[in-house]
């Protein structure tokens, strides 16, 4: 069984973190519609809905994917590198901590979890303005008992790794690749997006089925092409906050109860 935690749109999303897009106006009731969409969406993909609580004051709170990297064996609970964002990670701990051991990333560590991408045994993780190399170190430490093996990866033009490629399979990756190598994913399929669609690379595996943004028609339909069960939602106020559809979950498999 699939889980998802999600967080609602929070009042203060204007005074979101931005390192490289201009700041647009968000409209709030908008990007609340988009965000129960995307939580429908997940719905019917199979996926249980846990809300976590509000945070109307942390303009960045729907992106809950930044507090944690998620693995079969435990939860690395991450340490933001956005200072403004690390009151928002007890919550996240909190309702992880009922399917999963914890673990932490310790300062002067920082990690978003946005710069990790889990592929099999395989950890990529993003060297970033929000994820340095004592947390990747921290979390080769705490992942290799377990068999993984963590890889730093290089990538340019955009906030998180996850913005410039995604899982689509265990043998597949989406990559934008003038944001980041193929050679990174060594031994994987790469689909390239549109060069017209430069943020097109964020794509959300949930149980064999991917959700992908409907403003990226020209990958959707590459996708389409190869085979895949896409489901497509509108993320384009949440994109004016530099997020994107990883972002705004994070998916545990969980057993039946």
């Amino acid at each position: 069984m699939l889980l998802a935690l999600v967080r609602s749109v929070p009042a203060s999303i204007a005074q979101c973190e931005l390192t490289h897009l201009e700041r647009l106006p968000i409209d709030l009731q908008l990007a609340a519609r988009q965000h129960q969409q995307y939580v429908d969406a997940l719905d019917a993909l199979g996926c249980i809905v846990r809300k976590l609580p509000e945070l109307p004051h942390l303009p960045d709170s729907v992106f809950v994917e930044d507090a944690a990297v998620v693995l079969d064996e435990l939860a690395v609970i991450t340490r933001p590198g956005a200072e403004s964002r690390r009151d928002e990670i007890s919550s996240v701990a909190e309702a992880l901590g009922e399917y999963r051991a914890l673990r932490f990333i310790e300062a002067p560590g920082t990690l978003d979890g946005g710069d990790v991408i889990v592929v099999g045994r395989r950890i990529f993780v993003g060297r970033s303005t929000r994820t340095n190399d004592e947390a990747i170190r921290q979390l080769g430490e705490i992942t290799s008992s377990l068999g993984y093996d963590v890889q730093a990866v290089s990538f340019r033009g955009c906030l998180h790794l996850r913005s410039a490629a995604t899982k689509l399979a265990d043998d597949t990756v989406l990559l934008n690749p003038q944001w980041v190598s193929g050679n990174a994913f060594a031994g994987m399929k790469t689909i390239e997006i549109d060069a017209e669609e430069p943020s097109a690379a964020n794509a959300l595996e949930v149980g064999g089925s991917l959700l992908f943004p409907e403003s990226y028609p020209r990958t959707l339909a590459r996708l389409r092409a190869r085979g895949y069960d896409i489901r497509t939602v509108d993320a384009s106020e949440l994109a004016k906050a530099e997020g994107a559809l990883t972002c705004c979950s994070l998916i545990v498999s969980v057993e039946s109860r």
